[in-house]
């Protein structure tokens, strides 16, 4: 493989990046299809939020021209796999950087996806407050998605891929809401009624976490 550009292999660090006094991230966690960019939309509108999808990221990064990566993450997203951890966090912690360098509410929503994913990022870019985790049933994900597929132009909005995407999210992604549910730092949400019952629950958590909306 090509060598890292500058923008993707920053040096170890000793402290975060950002301080969470300033940089407020919120985690966004759920099986694919269980309405993680729904919901995401909604706060950004109403609580201000930069919301930062890692698989946006990734994908942007696999079609931008000059990219050393563009191929790599292109297979390991038709794979169903998660793309090198060094890869993602840089990508995401270049979009905190973007935006006044770090000063506000960020959502990162399908991130993190595995255990070292999670504990470089608090380590490296910036601690979390809390992951929201909408738990929803794999059937009814699957129906959503295959539904989707239908408009979306994704190359992994099918059957095939669509399936290893669950067994994946299971095995690496579950371990990570229950590390951060032993910290107290998980909001569980219900995923199954229709998105503005759900975006109910989620502002009632939000509450609970002492994140007001912003003024309009």
């Amino acid at each position: 493989m090509a060598p890292a550009s500058p923008r993707l292999s920053a040096p170890p660090k000793s402290t975060p990046t950002f301080s969470p006094d300033k940089t407020s991230v919120i985690f966004v966690l759920g099986g694919p299809g269980a309405g993680k960019g729904t919901q995401c939309a909604k706060l950004v509108r109403d609580y201000g939020f930069t919301h930062l999808s890692a698989g946006d990221l990734l994908r942007a990064e696999q079609d931008r021209e000059g990219s050393e990566f563009g191929d790599m993450i292109k297979e390991y997203i038709k794979d169903g796999k998660i793309v090198p951890m060094e890869v993602t966090v840089q990508l995401l912690e270049n979009a905190i950087m973007d935006k006044d360098e770090g000063r506000g509410r960020f959502l990162i929503d399908g991130f993190p996806r595995k255990m070292d994913q999670a504990v470089r990022f608090e380590e490296a870019v910036c601690p979390s407050k809390f992951t929201l985790f909408f738990d929803c049933p794999e059937d009814v994900m699957s129906e959503r998605l295959i539904n989707r597929g239908k408009t979306s132009g994704r190359t992994d909005d099918n059957a095939e891929s669509i399936k290893k995407r669950f067994k994946t999210f299971v095995e690496t992604s579950m371990p990570v809401v229950e590390y951060f549910e032993k910290q107290g730092k998980v909001v569980k949400i219900k995923a199954v009624k229709s998105p503005d019952e759900i975006y109910e629950d989620v502002k009632e958590a939000m509450v609970q976490r002492g994140i007001e909306p912003s003024a309009k």
